[in-house]
């Protein structure tokens, strides 16, 4: 079982090697652009991606590997004051995207996390970030869902399980985090 599950992992590294490089480079771009204007990264998921929005965010308001000035990560998953009052107020779809139109600015990047593309309030607060003039970047897997349309740019890992999503997803934000460490 073990080498079944290296290999399946393996698998699905090779297919991001051979075929998201391009998109991979292209989100670090947007992210460094966006921490050199001085404009903050927000970023959502639910689940495992939410845990996978807030390593990216501390990763940034604390430090990858190099020693650097805090920089602006938020992760819009942890605040359950807010996740619960506009849940019960205006329904789950909307807990991100109530909090990006409270906290983002033009200029801001979205990073929305969705292993199927389709989740609801990661495409509410798509569309309110994008109606707010932030950046717009998505890491989701299978076939990238209505994600497609909705952000300026969606990497889509190539699977269909969700712990192999999971897994690129975060080496992604890894590697975004290695390319704003390299800012300074």
């Amino acid at each position: 079982m073990v080498i079944k599950e290296l290999k399946d992992h393996q698998q699905v590294i090779q297919k991001v090697i051979d075929h998201l490089g391009g998109d991979i480079e292209a989100a670090c771009m947007m992210i460094t652009a966006v921490i050199q204007k001085g404009n903050k990264v927000l970023l959502a998921g639910n689940g495992g991606s939410a845990a996978d929005a807030q390593h990216i965010a501390a990763e940034l308001s604390g430090r990858f590997v190099k020693e650097r000035r805090a920089l602006p990560g938020i992760a819009l998953t942890v605040d359950t004051s807010a996740l619960t009052a506009i849940a019960n107020d205006y329904g789950y779809e909307h807990v991100f995207s109530r909090q990006v139109e409270a906290l983002a600015q033009p200029g801001d990047l979205f990073i929305g996390i969705s292993t199927s593309g389709n989740s609801q309030g990661i495409l509410n607060a798509f569309e309110a970030a994008t109606k707010l003039g932030c950046k717009t970047l998505g890491l989701s897997g299978r076939d990238g869902g209505k994600m497609n349309d909705l952000c300026e740019l969606n990497i889509v890992v190539p699977s269909n399980i969700t712990a192999r999503i999971q897994e690129m997803h975060i080496l992604i934000g890894h590697i975004l985090c290695k390319a704003v460490d390299d800012l300074f």
